[in-house]
């Protein structure tokens, strides 16, 4: 199931296309005037796209929100949206805000116009983007950066286990379940917010599992599902695995670890752009080198340090092969990556991506620098003291046995200690700087991936221009309330989107008097217009896990509303509180 999975995840990356999606077309066309309405909105894209229950948004000349059907794919064409329109469409200029999921796993949105008939007299709102949620962006891509040291802890400190084979492996353990927690609990946090970092919601929203069956239909989604059970598996297969031998431990193993790296080369830059195949390899072995070299220093730096014997010579020679190895790996896919993600060498200080990849690579040197100096200290160390040994002689066939004899060795100096025991420092000191470093390449890795590349900036140069966002804005407003008894204070976030006449949607957040998410048993939000003697209208907000939610809020006419908002904490505590809202059209 589980290989099968990942060979869904492989191949649907197969196709050739350009890391993150960028709009190439729209139908109709951005500010363009079509004599009837059209029976659909399709927008292609420059690589395959996932949908969202709310990829579509679309506004009509008086800034109501006009009724659609649910997305889907145009003829099965995976670089498609499209959405169908109602026939009864007025003359005007409508709105459309769209956002999808690009092939690498990272949202983006947009926004353009077009005009039934002819343009509407007064211009479209200001433009809005659906932009990301600050504090979701934050925490998701946190967790893509625990989740790569975690990968890197756990597979290179189980390949310096295995290959380097340390007498003591007793430092080893608490990396090892260490890596192992922290990737399955990063891991299940991401699939968790996915739904809410895909939609740009906040991070409240990660509650409702409703969105879980969405969030598993899409490749990132899977490919996190993926490296979910594969841990779950690793662990139930682990207590087997001790009964077995070396050679079966360490195919296990390799097949782990390389399950793990198809779970990141599935849902990123490699599994879209140029040469997907070649991408997704390099990608794998990219990632298994980073964590053979990085993993295994950490684990090196522990055996030094907390091992009850000091490793002999061959365990730090074996790393220092494994090492080499692995930085040779690094250096080839690294260069094919770097040559695929720039496309010119003017990309290299011209872009965002060029400028990150130039950080990574200095801080890449600074890298090898200080492996070069552990090689040092490392040959220094092959010079051990020989002590003096008694070797008897061989018993012949036949006769009495011969006297004794001693062969002498030349033995070194008593003083020969001490440059031993400086140059084991001085390892211990030059490994503790490859992980300080290795922290911070890593770091920049993660910046790396979320960050557009230069090839795919290019070609999305080649696209039509950046569409001018006629979406009204939203309102979000927080409102404090308190009612008087301990722990019944806090704050209500709201937003209302659009925040205008017509049908409007309504979320709202509940913190507690310590800023954590609260759970409270009712929210009741009204609104009324004194000038017009109209309300009051109930918002019919709804818990969805975590916060209130509404589509169906309508407001008739613009003018200065009075927003009334009741907050029960408790079976007899409640207070509610007004705030002006002004509604525009």
């Amino acid at each position: 199931m589980l290989l099968g999975t990942l060979l869904v995840l492989l191949l649907a990356g197969a196709a050739p296309a350009s890391a993150h999606a960028a709009l190439r077309a729209s139908d109709p066309e951005d500010g363009s005037v079509v004599r009837t309405a059209p029976a659909h909105i399709t927008l292609t894209f420059t690589e395959s796209v996932g949908l969202l229950e709310d990829s579509f948004r679309i506004y009509g000349p008086d800034n109501r929100r006009v009724h659609m059907e649910e997305p889907e794919h145009a003829a099965g064409a995976a670089d498609t949206a499209r959405a169908a329109l109602p026939r009864d469409l007025d003359e005007g200029t409508y709105t459309v805000a769209w956002r999808v999921v690009s092939a690498d796993s990272h949202p983006v949105s947009g926004a353009f116009t077009f005009s039934i008939g002819k343009p509407s007299p007064t211009p479209p709102a200001a433009p809005q983007d659906h932009a990301e949620h600050p504090v979701t962006k934050s925490l998701y891509d946190t967790g893509r950066y625990l989740a790569y040291i975690a990968a890197a802890l756990l597979i290179g400190t189980a390949a310096f286990a295995a290959l380097c084979r340390p007498p003591d492996t007793g430092p080893l353990r608490a990396p090892l379940l260490f890596g192992w927690w922290t990737l399955l609990v990063t891991t299940a946090a991401l699939l968790v917010l996915r739904s809410p970092y895909e939609k740009g919601a906040s991070p409240a929203t990660a509650l409702d599992v409703s969105a879980f069956p969405d969030t598993l239909s899409g490749r990132p989604g899977m490919a996190l599902l993926a490296r979910v059970l594969l841990l779950l598996t690793a662990a139930l297969l682990l207590p087997v695995l001790r009964h077995r031998t070396l050679r079966t431990r360490v195919t296990a193993g390799a097949a782990f670890s390389v399950g793990l790296a198809l779970t990141w080369a599935s849902a990123e830059h490699a599994s879209a752009g140029i040469q997907v195949p070649v991408a997704m390899t390099s990608s794998v072995l990219h990632l298994l080198a980073m964590a053979a070299w990085l993993g295994g220093l950490t684990a090196l730096l522990l055996t030094l340090h907390r091992a009850k014997t000091p490793p002999p010579y061959d365990t730090v020679a074996r790393f220092s092969r494994l090492a080499f190895t692995s930085v040779t790996v690094l250096v080839l896919t690294g260069a094919y990556q770097s040559w695929r993600g720039l496309g010119s060498w003017s990309a290299l200080t011209g872009t965002a991506y060029g400028r990150t990849l130039a950080v990574k690579l200095a801080a890449t040197v600074f890298l090898l620098l200080a492996a070069a100096l552990s090689r040092r200290w490392t040959a220094l160390l092959a010079r051990p003291a020989v002590a003096e040994e008694r070797v008897p002689a061989l018993v012949g066939a036949s006769g009495p046995p011969p006297e004794p004899r001693t062969t002498h060795v030349t033995t070194a100096p008593p003083e020969a200690v001490g440059p031993e025991a400086v140059h084991r420092r001085a390892l211990r000191r030059s490994v503790l700087a490859e992980v300080v470093v290795a922290v911070a390449v890593l770091l920049v890795t993660t910046v790396l991936t979320g960050t557009l590349p230069s090839r795919a900036e290019a070609e999305a140069a080649k696209a039509p221009a950046p569409q001018v966002a006629g979406l009204p804005g939203a309102q979000a407003l927080t409102v404090p309330y308190d009612t008087g008894t301990p722990g019944g204070s806090g704050t209500v976030q709201l937003t209302m989107d659009p925040g205008r006449v017509g049908e409007n949607g309504l979320q709202a957040v509940v913190f507690g008097p310590q800023g954590a998410l609260s759970f409270v048993p009712e929210l009741r939000v009204t609104f009324t217009l004194p000038s017009k003697d109209v309300g009051p209208i109930d918002a019919g907000l709804t818990d969805r896990g975590g916060y209130w939610a509404t589509n169906d809020l309508t407001l008739p006419l613009e003018g200065a509303w009075t927003m009334k908002l009741t907050v029960r904490v408790s079976d007899i505590d409640q207070v509610t509180v007004e705030r002006g809202v002004r509604i525009g059209r």
